[in-house]
Parts: C-alpha cells; structure tokens; sequence
C-alpha cells in the first residue's frame, strides 16, 4: 500500500501537528507502507539543517525526519516553496535529492492508495 503524507505547516508552530505526522508515517511504515513525505509551504523548513528546535519542544522533528529516511521513508520538498517559503528561504536542505516538482506530487498523489494532509 502506497500512502502519501503532505505537511504544510512550519514544523514548529506551536503545535503537534508535525510530530504527530511523523509518528504516523514511521508507524505506516513498520506496518509494511510504502510512505512518501511530502513537504509544501512553510513546512519545508523540515528538510533544512538550520532548523533548530526550540527550547518549547522536546523532539527534534528534523532528526525524527532524517531517521524516517534512514528506514527507508521517502521525503520530497516542493522546489518552488524551497526559495519561497519558510523562515529560512534559501536556505540549503541537508540532502540535494530531495528537490521535487508540482508534477511529480501529482504522479505521486494518482500511484497512492491513502493521501493524507497536516
């Protein structure tokens, strides 16, 4: 089964929203899933090393993503939100091959069975 997680929102905004995505998609993941993760908008700052976890939060959720990856989760970053959105626009992302494009979200959204948004 093929699920797709798109995460919009700025990692830490105050919230669990993020967090509770990432444990979603590592449980999905151990249950046999093939997980795609997608970010758009301010929640590319996922994908970005300088983002540092505020002092609020007990997990650090660019760790937890890196560690999904490791377990073989599949991350992509929209290439347009990359230069336009965040607090670190412009930024570099600690992997070049995460770089993705409205296309390829599309063709990632007809191949999954469950699509779901934070």
């Amino acid at each position: 089964m093929k699920t797709l997680i798109i995460f919009n929102s700025h990692p830490y905004d105050g919230t669990d929203k993020t967090w509770n995505g990432l444990r979603l998609a590592d449980t999905l993941n151990q249950k046999g899933c093939d997980v795609t993760v997608f970010l758009m908008n301010d929640s590319v700052d996922l994908a970005r090393d300088c983002t540092a976890k505020p002092d609020s939060y007990d997990a650090d959720l660019v760790q937890m993503l890196k560690g999904l990856m490791e377990k073989g989760i599949k991350l992509k970053v929209c290439g347009t939100c990359m230069a336009r959105c965040g607090i670190h626009k412009n930024q570099p992302y600690f992997s070049p091959d995460v770089k993705s494009t409205m296309n390829e979200l599309a063709e990632l959204t007809m191949a999954s069975n469950r699509i779901l948004t934070f």
